[in-house]
């Protein structure tokens, strides 16, 4: 979500990504942030984008969504999408769930399955809910304000989280009873529902969640105490539920956005094996149409604070939203260029803001063409590797890839767009291209080089 509060500074600026003379690098490192793995071993690498219907509910909802999406998607090298689901719309009266909306998300999932996206289903909150101004997440019937006022703030939509009312609700939802069993049951059904799905890869079990400062606490204190003592505990009885009905697909946890302001979080353990970090990644001036600022060395504040938890927990990162509402503006390809660089150390993917046509956050234009910047995302990259990654860069002489492979192992490399516009070299294995994707196979194992240039 996109947020007004104040900037960051700390540390170095770090090097651009795809800028001649010099390179983004992924390589091993001890103390490493984790990475993700597949069922087969294979280390993981998810891009792709938020795919959102804001605008329809109820009956209506998700119809915004389209198998273009996908299909655009897909023919642009990116294999993840974060689907935003709405509680209001799946339980718009307790107990009683609409199966109008269950057959959408299906829907939108075979989609997915057939342009080989994964999906992370996100239980998705803005404000906390429809009981606030129109926003969308936790029904009405769920929001218990104590009576406290509630003032809207046009323009600064954020800084609602921040109203009393607002705030009392999420201390209800983390500490009724009943609430937190209809939370919990709400996952469960999802889980039951979706979990032998083909596209599905993850839930995301609640998005960007805030809470209510106690008093004398200034907000990064806040922050740490409702991710230690409210947001943990919740992430177990979620996770909890989730597995009395499906035991194989991973687990997001989001801590709250102060992480934008390189907080680290205080979040604690959450007893499940396929626990994912999955923070945000936003800074506030450019969330208010202003350019990037390399010399506020926010990335790297954000890199810094961002990695002590999943280090300490040894948990994979994936970024779960990040992206400028101006991409046309000057220092946006550094801004790109930096980022990607600073992903490349420790996340195992992410899913930029948001797959739509049109300006503003959106991906493409009408027409479907990234604009400026976001151009820069599209890229080969290894989508899986089979073995152990000693090596990726890209540079003037394109993308490069390098690994000790395992067996007989396959591994995955995306090729955006036509694959014939790559010129794709292979030393160590065999290979084979599939639509966008190149197929390597290690030869009983060995170091491999993949280089991928542009025709």
């Amino acid at each position: 979500m996109r947020r007004l509060r104040a900037t960051v500074t700390a540390l170095a600026a770090v090097l651009g990504l795809l800028v001649p003379g010099s390179a983004g690098a992924r390589t091993p490192d001890a103390d490493a942030v984790p990475r993700l793995t597949d069922e087969r071993g294979r280390v993981l690498d998810l891009r792709g984008w938020n795919v959102e219907d804001k605008t329809h509910r109820g009956a209506d909802a998700l119809t915004g969504i389209t198998e273009r999406h996908f299909r655009d998607m897909a023919a642009a090298g990116f294999g993840l999408a974060r689907l935003l689901v709405f509680w209001d719309d799946l339980e718009p009266r307790p107990g009683q769930y609409s199966e109008r909306c269950l057959r959408r998300i299906e829907r939108i999932l075979d989609w997915a399955h057939r342009y080989r996206v994964r999906v992370v289903i996100d239980a998705h909150q803005d404000v906390f809910g429809p009981a606030f101004g129109g926003h969308r997440g936790i029904p009405e019937w769920a929001t218990r304000t104590d009576g406290l006022p509630y003032v809207p703030h046009p323009g600064d939509w954020f800084s609602e989280y921040y109203e009393p009312a607002v705030q009392a609700a999420f201390e209800h939802l983390y500490e009724d009873a009943d609430l937190r069993l209809a939370q919990a049951r709400m996952w469960q059904l999802l889980a039951g529902r979706f979990g032998r799905h083909p596209a599905v890869f993850g839930y995301d079990l609640i998005n960007e969640p805030m809470g209510k400062p106690r008093s004398g606490e200034d907000p990064p204190t806040a922050a740490r105490r409702i991710e230690r003592d409210q947001l943990t505990p919740m992430y177990n009885r979620l996770a909890a539920a989730v597995r009395r009905a499906d035991r194989r697909h991973h687990l997001f946890v989001e801590p709250t956005p102060a992480v934008g302001e390189a907080v680290p979080t205080g979040l604690g353990r959450v007893h499940d094996p396929k626990v994912v970090y999955a923070p945000h990644f936003y800074n506030t001036a450019m969330e208010s149409g202003q350019d990037y600022d390399p010399s506020a060395h926010w990335i790297e504040a954000y890199e810094s604070a961002v990695t002590r938890y999943p280090r300490e927990q040894h948990v994979p990162v994936v970024i779960g939203e990040w992206g400028p509402l101006n991409s046309a503006l000057p220092n946006m390809p550094r801004f790109y260029d930096d980022a990607l660089a600073s992903l490349s150390r420790y996340a195992s993917g992410w899913a930029a803001y948001v797959w739509c046509y049109g300006g503003g956050y959106c991906a493409v234009d009408g027409a479907g063409r990234f604009p400026a910047s976001k151009g820069r995302l599209v890229r080969p990259y290894a989508e899986a590797v089979a073995g152990r990654v000693s090596g990726e860069s890209y540079g003037a002489g394109g993308y490069r890839l390098v690994y000790e492979g395992v067996g007989a192992g396959v591994s995955v490399v995306s090729l955006p767009g036509a694959s014939w516009r790559w010129r794709v070299s292979v030393a160590g294995a065999s290979a084979d291209r599939v639509g966008r994707r190149l197929f390597v196979r290690a030869w009983g194992g060995g170091r491999v080089v993949v280089t991928v240039r542009g025709a």
